[in-house]
């Protein structure tokens, strides 16, 4: 699946995978997260961290009656506001997409997977 965008010029087709990668990185940039989780998989009630090269495993980006809805699991940082972090994120994404990719998004939804203490890189 891909999203277009018509210009004057002609259609931009960008791949949901890119993205959605793209989405990932940017959330990752935001104060508060230690990373992005499987949409898919959680073993034990506990969300495994996405290391960067999978970042676009913890978004989906979805096409909801011609509006595109962005869809980002993450997991917060202990001690951290979880309203603030998700506010910030979401901000972020839409911002980012719009400037970036030229990409009018809709909704960013965000789904906290889990709180964890603040990793290393």
């Amino acid at each position: 699946m891909s999203v277009q965008i018509s210009t004057e010029l002609g259609k931009i087709e960008i791949d949901t995978e890119v993205i959605a990668t793209f989405a990932g990185a940017v959330a990752m940039e935001c104060y508060g997260l230690v990373g992005m989780s499987s949409r898919r998989t959680m073993k034990d009630g506990i969300a495994d961290i996405l290391r960067r090269e999978n970042l676009s495993r913890g978004v989906e980006v979805r096409d909801e009656d011609n509006q595109t809805v962005i869809d980002l699991y993450i997991i917060v940082s202990y001690g951290t506001r979880i309203s603030e972090v998700a506010h910030s994120v979401q901000e972020r994404v839409k911002y980012a997409l719009d400037k970036m990719l030229g990409l009018t998004v809709d909704e960013v939804n965000i789904y906290v997977q889990g709180v964890r203490g603040e990793m290393s890189s």
